[in-house]
């Protein structure tokens, strides 16, 4: 007997800040945009590459669908183009609503085409270690979506966790497990309990399900949800590779988590729901204990990453981004060192990141919002060094890109050519410049910088003036469509 294909649509949600991992995550360029897995990719383009190998045996793979916001829609483009994805669907929410209205984008995206995908709903910011452990495990789920069934990944509760929600199954069994239960984040003490009966998994939150199935259950228990939703796909409007739904229709949808929305109201009723175990060495990487977990240790426990030299140390973990780090006689810390903040504190308190950050924010510092590097659609640029009236930056665009045609009120910039070649426009002149050669743009004069050539192109910006912030920018003309 031959079995019908199935097609699957691969759902990336990429849209979360990653605060308790700060100072590496930042708010304009959280965790999911960076190599915390320690594959040399990252955490984006690891959540898409583990999901290749799903194809064959009766299974197509159609192209991804990514779910992110307007301001990571450059970093989603790169990441994916980068990493051979270029045609994935990316779209972009126009407010934060939570996941129930972001799937709810993405399952009607899925279904443009008149098809009715098995869609792999995965977080863009989850680590695992053992991909065929992982692929087997979806095959079963996918197995389960194709016949209608809502699927949820359970991972084995190896150990109390508070921070992770948990499902409680009713059968013991290898395979799929009926879902009796869905628990919020418990006390330690609850969680203990939990782990003892073994009944309990925790919510790994890569969801399974056939589109169909998903707008069905949302319109059963959120009809207010996928109506609006509805309304603002309607709406949408496609250009430069990205999907936008309409942003007024869009800010009326509730904001809600596919759990509350969905999962948790399935279970008794007439969605069959069920679980598969994922035991792949899956981690949420939300805290940097975590991390610490998932990486390799020597044999003191210890995990680094950069220029790190250990002396006397155990249970620790040190990423160093661009110096040296030292760590001497320490035991069960973290150490996480970025050009402009460093953080240590006891691997114990990682949660406590966040509360950190709060009041970084509160205070109105610049440290939680970019990193010193910030990546632009064009290239990016790093801020070296800062004082009264001047500021230096290191700048990088790619081959065949462009800043945009602009002029700064404030401040005068000094170029010159470290290596490439660049095309200037000042004023009404266009030339020119290659290595060790430079120029100046005087205030108040349009200018733009490009790189005509096949190489990066790389120089060192001098600005000086009365005020240097990034929003004394006038833009007359923009390749990337920003104002």
């Amino acid at each position: 007997m031959t079995h019908p294909a199935v097609a699957i649509c691969p759902v990336i949600m990429a849209g979360g800040g990653g605060t308790r991992l700060w100072p590496l995550s930042r708010q304009g360029h959280p965790k999911q945009f960076l190599g915390l897995a320690g594959s040399g990719r990252t955490l984006l383009q690891d959540s898409l590459l583990r999901l290749v190998g799903l194809e064959g045996s009766g299974t197509t793979i159609a192209p991804a669908v990514v779910v992110t916001n307007e301001d990571y829609r450059f970093l989603v483009r790169d990441q994916l183009a980068d990493s051979g994805h270029a045609q994935t669907a990316v779209i972009l929410e126009p407010a934060g609503r939570n996941t129930a209205p972001a799937l709810a984008l993405a399952a009607l995206q899925a279904i443009e085409g008149g098809g009715d995908p098995v869609l792999l709903v995965c977080p863009a910011d989850h680590g695992v270690t053992d991909i065929a452990s992982m692929q087997g495990t979806l095959r079963t789920a996918i197995e389960e979506a194709a016949r209608g069934a809502v699927v949820v990944l359970g991972v084995p509760a190896s150990r109390p966790e508070t921070g992770y929600g948990y499902i409680r199954s009713e059968a013991n069994t290898s395979g799929a497990r009926k879902v009796a239960q869905f628990v919020e984040k418990p006390d330690l003490a609850t969680a203990q309990k939990y782990v003892s009966s073994g009944e309990f998994h925790w919510n790994s939150g890569i969801f399974v399900l056939k589109a169909s199935t998903w707008l069905a259950a949302l319109g059963r228990f959120r009809p207010d949800i996928l109506s609006a939703c509805r309304d603002s796909w309607q709406a949408r409007a496609s250009a430069d590779g990205f999907v936008r739904p309409g942003k007024p229709e869009f800010e009326r949808v509730p904001s809600e988590s596919i759990d509350y929305a969905v999962m948790e109201r399935c279970p008794g009723s007439e969605f069959d729901i069920c679980m598969v175990p994922l035991d792949a060495g899956w981690s949420d990487l939300g805290a940097w204990d975590a991390v610490w977990q998932s990486r390799p240790h020597d044999a003191q426990g210890n995990a680094v990453e950069g220029d790190v030299v250990l002396h006397k140390s155990r249970n620790t973990m040190v990423h160093a981004t661009s110096r040296l780090v030292a760590v001497v006689g320490l035991d069960d810390v973290v150490v996480v060192e970025t050009p402009d903040a460093v953080l240590v504190m006891n691997r114990t308190a990682s949660q406590d990141v966040k509360d950190v950050v709060a009041g970084l924010n509160k205070g109105k510092r610049a440290e939680p919002l970019q990193p010193r590097k910030v990546h632009r659609p064009w290239g990016w640029y790093d801020s070296v060094d800062a004082g009264a009236r001047f500021q230096v930056k290191r700048i990088m665009v790619k081959p065949g890109a462009q800043l945009s045609l602009q002029m700064h009120h404030h401040r005068a910039e000094h170029w010159i050519v470290v290596s490439g070649t660049a095309e200037v426009t000042c004023g009404d002149k266009t030339f020119l410049l290659g290595e060790n050669q430079s120029t100046y743009i005087s205030m108040g004069v349009k200018h733009r910088l490009a790189n005509p050539g096949h190489v990066p192109l790389e120089i060192i910006e001098v600005q000086s003036g009365g005020y240097l912030g990034e929003d004394d920018i006038v833009r007359f003309d923009d390749s990337y469509g920003r104002r």
